[in-house]
This record gives C-alpha cells, sequence and structure tokens, in this order.
C-alpha cells in the first residue's frame, strides 16, 4: 500500500471526538445491542459481538459499560429496535462515500444522509454505486511507540494468527484480515499484550482519490463532518486521500 497514514487519520479523528466521546460510546452501544439481538450474548459464539467488543476497547470503552450494554440488550429491556441501513454516493472531485446507519427512524436518516451529501454539493446513488471500489477487510493499527515488539516479529505474529497483510508506517503498524479472521488475529495480538489504536472490521478504498480544488475540498469536509454529527450514522468510509494536519 501507499504511504497513506491510517494512524495519522485515525488520530485526527479521535482527537476531534475527544470532546465526544458519548458519541463514540453510543454509537458502539448501538452496535452491541444491535449484535446481541442478532447472535446472542455470548461473544465466543457470537463473532458479530465479539468485533465490536474489539473495537470498543481499542475506543477505551469500559469494561463495565459494555457488560452492561450486553445485559440490557440481552434482557430486552425496552431497548430500541435498531435498523441497519448502509447508503452510498459521491463526493466533489470523484470521490466515493459508503454511509452505515443504524437507526430506529430510516426516513429521518435517509433525509438527513441525503442533506449532508447535498450541502456539501454531492449526490446520494444507488445500493452498490460505489462499493465495488473498498473491499470489506479487518484492520487493526498499532502505535509504533506503544509497541515493544520488532517488526519483523509482529509481522509474524500476525501472519501466523491468520492476519493477510502487514504494512509498516512511519508512526504505526497497520494489519489487513479477511473478516473471518479479524477475531483470532486480535486474540492472538491480546494474548502478547499489544496495544491497538484502532481494530475493527473497515471498508478499505482500493484507490485513494486526491483533489486538489480548494472548494471541493471544503465541500468534501463538509459532508464528512455533518455525517460525523449524525447519532444514526455509525461508520462513514471515503476514498479521498485526506491531507494530514501539522
Amino acid at each position: 500500500m501507499s504511504g497513506h497514514s491510517k494512524f495519522a487519520n485515525i488520530k485526527h479523528k479521535k482527537e476531534k471526538n475527544d470532546a465526544a466521546k458519548g458519541k463514540i460510546f453510543t454509537v458502539i452501544g448501538r452496535e452491541i445491542a444491535v449484535a446481541v439481538k442478532e447472535g446472542g450474548p455470548d461473544p465466543n459464539n457470537n463473532f458479530k459481538l465479539a468485533t465490536v467488543i474489539a473495537k470498543a476497547k481499542a475506543n477505551n470503552m469500559p469494561n463495565d459499560t459494555i457488560e452492561r450494554g450486553i445485559k440490557k440488550a440481552a434482557g430486552n429491556d425496552g431497548s430500541v429496535d435498531y435498523k441497519s441501513v448502509t447508503y452510498e454516493g459521491y463526493g466533489p472531485g470523484g470521490t466515493a462515500i459508503i454511509v452505515e446507519a443504524l437507526t430506529d427512524n430510516t426516513n429521518r436518516t435517509a433525509a438527513n444522509v441525503k442533506s449532508a451529501f447535498t450541502k456539501g454539493k454531492g449526490s446520494m446513488g444507488t445500493p452498490g454505486c460505489v462499493s465495488f471500489m473498498f473491499d470489506q477487510k479487518g484492520q487493526i493499527i498499532i502505535d509504533k511507540e506503544e509497541c515493544s515488539m520488532s517488526a519483523d516479529d509482529l509481522m509474524m505474529a500476525a501472519l501466523d494468527a491468520g492476519a493477510d497483510d502487514f504494512n509498516e508506517e512511519e508512526d504505526s503498524y497497520e494489519i489487513l484480515t479477511a473478516p473471518d479472521a479479524f477475531q483470532a488475529v486480535v486474540e492472538a495480538l491480546n494474548k502478547l499484550n499489544i496495544a491497538q489504536v484502532s481494530a475493527e472490521i473497515t471498508m478499505i478504498p482500493q484507490n485513494y482519490v486526491q483533489v486538489s480544488d480548494e472548494e471541493n475540498v471544503k465541500c468534501i469536509q463538509r459532508i464528512l463532518d455533518l455525517l460525523d454529527e449524525d447519532d444514526d450514522v455509525q461508520n462513514v468510509y471515503h476514498n479521498w486521500d485526506e491531507p494530514e494536519e501539522a
């Protein structure tokens, strides 16, 4: 892969969201509720729940908060019934955007997502219009400064556990897995006490798009900011080669 810094992008997102930590926990809480409803409360027998728990821990969600969310969803005590919906569309400059949401009101969510695209001079498309430009992968990011293991040893440990690819960046390591191998790799890293900045099933762009026009850059950022502010939106994937901040 290119020198596209996933870690810088993730750090930027985390810093941006620090003031809205509740939003991150709300997002993950909804994912826990849906995963428990679909596959039960035992992560050993529920791959989707195990994946969400790995994501929760990478975002420093307390264990008791995770356990409370699982118990609440399993008890079904007045919990909201969320529906998973995905939207695809185009941003300025030929960029592709995928939006994943969990909502109790699809009309509201669709209107809000469409409004975000429109305000940023983008457009929503039909299902499948841009998802073919992405690959679904398990992605694990490790901060070099927090990792005592050498790059070679870490790579071998990841590959032995079932990872597909290992990339070394200037400040981080990236491990990519097939979705069904993700949990095993995360568990192997946990046993080695390897801290993870990020661990999730994500959509990796096959190619990144550079946008040089300043107005287009502002419009893409507008779309992403509006989507980030929407409580129904869980994940946003795009292939914009977002410039790193100093």
